[in-house]
């Protein structure tokens, strides 16, 4: 079975959810590096190796299928009782935000004195209101931040969840993500010929389809050994081939004009694999995601994704394309310098305004904390100042001595 290592409030967390969680980040960022390196996206216009980093949409995909899982694990640990709506409320809250206020300052900035977005006209005071209040996907403002879409869509997930976690107590798994998923199928086929459902796809209906598949998958932890010994990583694989399959078959072009399908083909096979490595399976990949390498950029992935979008941007258009022109070269360079520099700049966000927030779930603990740590450094350097001063007195005594 999977090993589970303690939570930042006591309970148990599976652990390779963050490993997971990390390397999806990671994908974006070089997502991102390929995007701003070649020309003509959505078509493949790159090397053959390259061509599996023009999906980094899918990469969001499976945070929102892994926010889901996560969040509905202690639920399901608990007979699907949610514990509070204002104690979710405040926990989700303060997860999200402080790390993104901070995210949303520092883009703008970058925006406002280096370089935009690409294809993003300069922020306005319209752009800080919505995007600080996570409206970005319901009212058009210019981005300061091609990542920041997501967080809003992952916000308004968590209104519903509560009512998603009552769906399961009251009428099953089952029922909760079949009525989700109808209601979504049924935007998908009626926007192409309705503009006012057209209107929702705005809002990328298909996430609230892969959250409650990441809701029903975290039934796995509470469920009964016949379930949880089934083999859901090779039900994952088997999920996922076809759809690999039709995109190898159809293309960049048809497959990012389709993501909204796409996303909902994919979203079972990311759920399965969820439940296998809550189940501790297969091993090999559990290794892998405990390893130290992985294990540590789970822990700021969150911060990466946050930041690394306008470092990204300063490095291709500012400090890589005077020297050279789209294609392989750009690439290369631009992941040589972006890569380090967004992992360096989101391990030192994390730690300013990730973390501590993690350790610290309320104000006057946080107040605390921060008081303590003030203290402990004013210690440390008068103990540093009187072992100087003592050093300095024995080192007298002796010379006069000698």
């Amino acid at each position: 079975m999977q090993r589970s290592v303690p939570a930042a409030d006591g309970r148990a967390r599976l652990a390779g959810l963050d490993g997971i969680r990390g390397l999806a980040a990671l994908f974006v960022v070089l997502h991102h590096c390929r995007l701003l390196s070649y020309t003509g996206f959505p078509a493949d216009t790159g090397p053959w190796w390259s061509g599996w980093l023009l999906y980094g949409h899918f990469a969001v995909g499976v945070f929102i299928v892994l926010s889901g899982f996560s969040l509905a694990v202690a639920p399901a640990r608990a007979g699907w009782r949610l514990g509070g709506l204002r104690r979710f409320a405040h926990r989700r809250l303060w997860r999200i935000l402080p790390p993104y206020w901070p995210a949303l300052a520092m883009s703008l900035v970058i925006a406002w004195t280096l370089v935009p977005q690409p294809g993003e006209e300069v922020p306005t005071l319209k752009s800080v209101l919505i995007y600080g209040l996570l409206l970005q996907d319901v009212f058009g403002s210019p981005s300061p931040n091609g990542a920041l879409w997501s967080i809003a869509v992952e916000a308004q997930l968590y209104l519903v969840f509560p009512l998603l976690i009552l769906v399961v107590r009251r009428a099953g798994a089952a029922v909760m993500l079949g009525a989700v998923t109808v209601v979504v199928a049924a935007v998908g086929a009626l926007a192409p010929s309705v503009p006012a459902v057209d209107a929702l796809m705005r809002l990328t209906p298909q996430f609230a389809a892969l959250f409650a598949i990441g809701v029903v998958a975290a039934g796995v932890v509470s469920a009964g050994e016949r379930t949880r010994r089934l083999p859901w990583h090779w039900l994952a694989l088997l999920a996922f081939l076809p759809v690999l399959a039709l995109i190898l078959v159809k293309g960049s072009v048809w497959t990012v004009g389709n993501f909204f399908w796409a996303d909902l083909a994919i979203g079972p096979s990311v759920g399965l694999l969820l439940a296998a490595v809550a189940t501790g399976r297969p091993r090999w990949f559990l290794r892998f995601l405990d390893t130290r390498p992985v294990r540590a950029l789970g822990s700021f992935s969150y911060s990466l994704y946050l930041t690394h979008a306008p470092l990204v941007v300063v490095v291709s258009l500012l400090v890589v394309e005077p020297f050279a022109a789209p294609g392989t070269g750009k690439f290369l360079a631009t992941l040589a310098l972006a890569v380090p520099l967004t992992l360096v700049v989101a391990r030192l966000f994390a730690a300013a305004f990730e973390w501590p927030f993690q350790r610290h779930r309320t104000w006057p603990a946080l107040r605390e904390a921060v008081r303590s740590a003030v203290s402990r450094r004013r210690d440390g350097r008068r103990s540093v100042h009187h072992t100087d001063l003592d050093e300095k007195g024995e080192g007298s005594a002796v010379g006069r001595s000698a």
